[in-house]
């Protein structure tokens, strides 16, 4: 019997690259894809690593990443960690110790304790739900997906989340790594940390980071949810709703969008465009789940076809628009996205990749439940009262 190879020596090979201007670009399906091309451009890394992730497992696959950033850090590359501190809410206090010690640096962002000396009150609901990876400036990650167990294949002891990353070898990645540091830069204005070992740090920014321009240099560029940001997510999102004359697809995780966007949904509907959107059968949150089903009904009766992901967890945000723009990233269609999370997300205007895109949309949609409205309409009184209730709360999610 052949020995199976662990997940982290395996090639599952992802799809091909798309040459866009000065960038290449590829779409990343599932952990099987992302979890190992992520590993190993950091085995391939040469002089800079910076990581800003939601959550960081304690289990197989944090600590594989953690032992991985720590070889390179002791190899003399800088190595710089941030971590959300409720994404990451298992996190022991002793987690990072070898990387720190081997000279890596590393971040918790906005700390539950009023211990730490970074702790503010007044920010506590403010997280960080990005997930990028750069690597010496130029190969860089983003999507929807974490460090940690779920998106492991459950032959790997995983749950098999679907999930979209995209992987970028360019000018972008240069521009995620600016995003990066305006976060680790503030971190630094509000305080001047002791790491978990006691040794006081300044968060230096380096000098050769690129401008976030006010509009993209490429056709391909970073969107973030950051206050006062370029390059605001929602406003591109809503843009690009509002022009979309053929096809609308969307597959998001946690999808109570605002009358704003559920608006531009109807009206693209009014102009003839197709719109459809995917979102999971059960949720991990299940009053998120109860949220999102209470919009069902005015979503059907408005014209937009609705599809919900049959087995592991869907956890992907990604949208597709005219088979031409796609966006691929951490950013949910909910309150918490829009007014209270760092998010980050990558947009790509061509032609080739977004009808790629789509093509896996399709495929997803093909082991899909399709929701009819009469027969949605026909479920229990009981169920409709946690939706309401559930709605009602959504602001709080």
């Amino acid at each position: 019997m052949t020995a199976r190879i662990p997940w982290w020596d395996r090639n599952d090979v992802p799809g091909p690259w798309f040459r866009i201007g000065s960038d290449q670009v590829r779409l990343l399906r599932d952990g099987v894809e992302a979890l190992p091309a992520m590993l190993a451009a950091i085995g391939n890394a040469s002089r800079e690593i910076v990581l800003e992730m939601y959550w960081v497992g304690v289990d197989q696959v944090g600590i594989r990443f953690r032992d991985a950033l720590a070889e390179k850090a002791r190899a003399g590359v800088v190595v710089r960690v941030i971590y959300d501190a409720i994404g990451s809410l298992g996190m022991t206090r002793t987690f990072w110790d070898p990387l720190i010690r081997a000279g890596g640096t590393v971040r918790e962002y906005h700390p539950l304790s009023p211990l730490k000396p970074a702790f503010e009150l007044a920010r506590i609901e403010q997280r960080n739900h990005r997930k990028l990876l750069v690597i010496d400036g130029q190969r860089g990650f983003t999507g929807g997906l974490n460090l940690a167990r779920p998106w492991l294949a459950i032959e790997d002891g995983g749950d098999a989340w679907r999930d979209d990353m995209v992987e970028i070898d360019g000018h972008a990645s240069e521009e995620l790594r600016t995003l990066f540091y305006k976060t680790w830069r503030r971190m630094s204005f509000r305080s001047l940390p002791r790491n978990p070992l006691g040794v006081l740090e300044v968060l230096d920014v380096p000098a050769d980071l690129v401008p976030l321009t006010k509009r993209p240099t490429g056709k391909v560029w970073v969107l973030a949810s950051q206050r006062k940001t370029k390059r605001n997510l929602r406003r591109e999102y809503l843009g690009w709703l509002n022009r979309a004359q053929v096809s609308i697809e969307i597959a998001n995780s946690y999808f109570i969008p605002d009358a704003a966007v559920r608006n531009a949904l109807y009206r693209a509907v009014l102009r003839g465009v197709r719109v459809r959107i995917l979102v999971p059968t059960k949720s991990d949150v299940a009053i998120v789940q109860y949220a999102l089903e209470a919009l069902y009904e005015s979503l059907l009766r408005n014209g937009v076809e609705m599809y919900c992901h049959v087995g592991p967890m869907m956890h992907a945000k990604t949208a597709i628009i005219d088979d031409r723009f796609a966006t691929i990233g951490s950013y949910n269609l909910d309150e918490r996205s829009q007014t209270k999370n760092l998010e980050v997300n990558i947009a790509v205007e061509d032609g080739p990749f977004a009808m790629y895109v789509r093509t896996w949309f399709d495929k997803d949609l093909e082991g899909a439940t399709h929701l009819d409205l009469y027969e949605w309409r026909a479920r229990p009184l009981a169920r409709r009262g946690m939706e309401y209730v559930a709605f009602a709360l959504r602001k709080l999610l």
